[in-house]
């Protein structure tokens, strides 16, 4: 075989088998370079899938040789390559502006493990997608999580090790839901291969082993997607872990778990049974109208700036999943475009915030005040976020909420419609809170006055910036793999 057919099995073993190496090397500016280059070349791969997929459609691998369903697959269709590229593009920024703020939040003795357990993240991340096996699923979840819970525990705040502890019993919980819920679909079909499910579960589907099935991944998966109320994991997690953990996470963690949604629910039971034989969309609109508004309330409230973007997050899950309540292809294409757009916003945004911390040591808001013009391409960077955040054109965010609303007043919502503009007025408070100490207050008598941030640091933060302005005008990209992506999960298709 030659390296372009191998390519959905290096995007993950290339990250995997460079965790250990980084602790093998043991200095800070070696594990650095191994990390950055094993980002940079999952990045490369993943570039090389999605050019493939468009003629190629579904590419599948079968580990060792062997045919599924008896061996392992590795399956890459359109957005699968999609969400490869999202994860890996956003490891390798991260690892672009990295190296000075690990030095600055990280003790040295721990910094190669601190890379070490980014990577393996990174690689539990990639696999999820990656994977055509529903228990393979399972064990790259769980290769991801346990990875993240010592990430987040890293955090210079003590309340990072509680904030880690309480994602650990919670992931758990989600984890274990997920585990049973595939045991009661193999249970029924005695097959783990997911295209081989997707076959043979219609003939069971009227069981209450495949029905119980469903609801234990229903509920596993919403934890791990911290779908409100099963979101409160998140907040702290976010807010106490090291700035570089907080970003790649917020890009990509909660869009995986989308991801894994999409594909367990719409490829494998399908849409029909997921959508109308059983109340999912009915269960995900409710749950996804409160999570707009209870979450964007409680995020105006919030003192520190960390918080108040994760609360955010939680808000922003709500959309993508009224999205997919809204149980049309419309709806669905809107929840996938916010999928991807959503990852350039938070990206950028909380790099941003480690920028911040980098020279002030906090994010807390009082202590923005006169940082408009003290850390002016930092704060502009901030901004724009935020109005990509509120939806403002001709950002990312405007473009995904424009898709959503249209879905839902397609189907005559025009409340439901509603809310969704109400949710970004309560966007609009909290963000122009932050403008409004930073650009229109003095800082206090004898504060610090802190420099711009690295260039190593505002190169990947404008880079994801430019990103939420250009793919808000150019949308081939964006909105006709999301409308492809939906027409084929709403169809029927896997």
């Amino acid at each position: 075989m030659t390296l372009w057919e191998q390519l959905p099995v290096l995007v993950v073993v290339v990250p995997l088998l460079a965790a250990p190496l980084c602790v093998l090397v043991d200095r800070p500016l070696a594990a650095w370079r191994v990390a950055l280059g094993a980002a940079l070349l999952s990045f490369a791969c993943a570039i090389g899938l999605l050019v493939q997929v468009p003629d190629a459609g579904a590419i599948s691998y079968h580990l060792g040789g062997w045919e599924p369903p008896w061996g392992i697959e590795y399956r890459v269709d359109r957005l699968g390559a999609l969400v490869l590229l999202i994860v890996s593009s956003m490891a390798s920024l991260v690892m672009l502006y990295a190296r000075r703020s690990v030095e600055d939040e990280i003790p040295v003795d721990r910094t190669a493990r601190f890379y070490a357990a980014f990577l393996l993240a990174f690689a539990g991340l990639l696999g999820i997608v990656a994977t055509g096996d529903a228990f393979n699923v399972f064990v790259f979840l769980e290769i991801s999580s346990l990875s993240s819970y010592a990430l987040i525990s890293m955090g210079r705040d003590r309340r990072a090790l509680n904030a880690s502890f309480q994602y650990l019993v919670m992931g758990t919980i989600g984890a274990t839901f997920i585990l049973i819920g595939i045991g009661f679909l193999y249970m029924m079909t005695g097959t783990l291969n997911m295209q081989d499910l997707a076959a043979r579960l219609p003939a069971v589907a009227d069981t209450h082993t495949v029905r119980a099935g469903f609801a234990f991944l229903t509920v596993g998966i919403g934890l791990k997607l911290a779908l409100f109320p099963l979101h409160l994991w998140l907040p702290n997690a976010y807010a106490y872990a090291p700035s570089i953990v907080s970003a790649f996470l917020a890009a990509t963690a909660t869009k995986v778990a989308l991801y894994v949604m999409l594909r367990f629910m719409l490829g494998l039971f399908g849409a029909d049974f997921a959508l109308r034989d059983m109340p999912l969309d009915k269960i995900l609109l409710v749950l996804g109208l409160l999570g707009i508004l209870s979450a964007s309330l409680v995020a105006i409230y919030q003192g520190d700036v960390k918080r108040m973007f994760a609360f955010s997050s939680v808000a922003q899950i709500g959309y993508m999943v009224l999205g997919i309540g809204v149980a049309t292809t419309a709806g669905v294409t809107a929840a996938v475009l916010h999928l991807f757009n959503h990852a350039l916003m938070k990206g950028a945004l909380f790099l941003a915030l480690g920028a911040v911390a980098y020279r002030l040591g906090t994010v807390t808001l009082r202590d923005f005040a006169g940082l408009g013009w003290r850390m002016p391409w930092t704060m502009a960077a901030i901004l724009l976020g935020g109005l990509s955040l509120i939806g403002v054109p001709p950002t990312v965010g405007f473009l995904s909420k424009w898709y959503l609303v249209l879905a839902v007043i397609e189907r005559g919502w025009w409340p439901v419609a509603l809310v969704v503009l109400v949710g970004s007025l309560l966007a609009l408070v909290y963000v122009w809170k932050l403008v409004e100490v930073a650009y229109f207050q003095r800082p206090a008598a004898g504060a610090l006055v802190p420099r711009e941030a690295p260039l190593s640091m505002l190169v990947p933060i404008w880079l994801l910036v430019s990103a939420n302005i250009y793919f808000g005008l150019a949308t081939s990209l964006s909105v006709g793999s999301a409308q492809e992506v939906a027409s084929m999960l709403i169809g029927g298709g896997g």
